[in-house]
């Protein structure tokens, strides 16, 4: 079998579980598609990776695939499952459900402070792009939309969102790139954050909305560019 390559160094946290660290480790290797739907995942090559015993190993692929992210295989092996279209439409369904309020209760608290804070990752996550960073963009993407979710003291809700967005997170990896997405990006970002410091509701519903519209409306052509990336049958 060819080795499994991954995009960084995994290190261990004697503090924490190390299941649920080969777990973190190995979800964002998937979402960020450096483990391409597909891809086989030996549990002896991935306990050797990683310098742990089988049992974490098979622990974080079970949470994994409780989220839809791999298809385990008794007595055979464990394959990175392609991108389900129908739970990626559920997770933005979920997302936007939220947000939708989030955005709608801070801006009704009219709070000019929030409005600059976010208004500062928009400065980071235009630096990123400028630099041609898109991993650093993606960070500051998901650290805009979490401090929505801290300030509207909703941080559990965020936490079941992300458990839920593996596959739309594929999505968005693919989509960041193509159609100037980057830069709607940045453009529907700097809205909210100035819509909420100026409580201004509608405008941070309306700016959102269109935020989370982008990508499934895209799912032709990244069909068409990816198309050994999805589960069979997925329209």
């Amino acid at each position: 079998m060819e080795t499994i390559a991954f995009s960084g160094p995994f290190t261990l946290d004697r503090s924490r579980q190390a299941a649920v660290q080969v777990y973190e480790y190995l979800r964002e290797e998937i979402v960020n598609l450096t483990l391409k739907p597909g891809t086989l995942l030996s549990r002896n090559e991935l306990s050797a990776h990683f310098e742990l015993s089988v049992t974490p190993i098979r622990d974080a692929l079970m949470r994994l695939e409780e989220e839809g992210l791999v298809d385990i295989y008794p007595q055979h092996a464990t394959r990175v499952r392609g991108i389900s279209i129908a739970s990626a439409r559920q997770a933005h369904f979920l997302r936007l459900s939220i947000e939708l309020e989030v955005v709608r209760t801070l801006a009704r608290k009219n709070d000019a402070a929030l409005g600059q804070s976010l208004q500062s990752l928009v400065l980071q996550q235009r630096a990123a792009l400028k630099a041609r960073d898109l991993e650093s963009f993606y960070r500051v993407d998901h650290a805009f939309h979490k401090q929505l979710y801290v300030a509207a003291e909703v941080e559990e809700l965020w936490r079941l969102m992300r458990h839920r967005s593996g596959n739309m997170d594929r999505l968005r990896r693919l989509h960041l790139p193509l159609n100037g997405k980057a830069d709607q990006i940045l453009k529907d970002h700097a809205a909210i954050a100035d819509a909420i410091g100026q409580g201004d509701a509608a405008a941070a519903e309306a700016a959102l909305r269109r935020h989370l519209s982008g990508t499934l409306s895209e799912l032709d052509a990244l069909r068409e560019q990816y198309p050994t990336y999805w589960m069979p049958g997925a329209d």
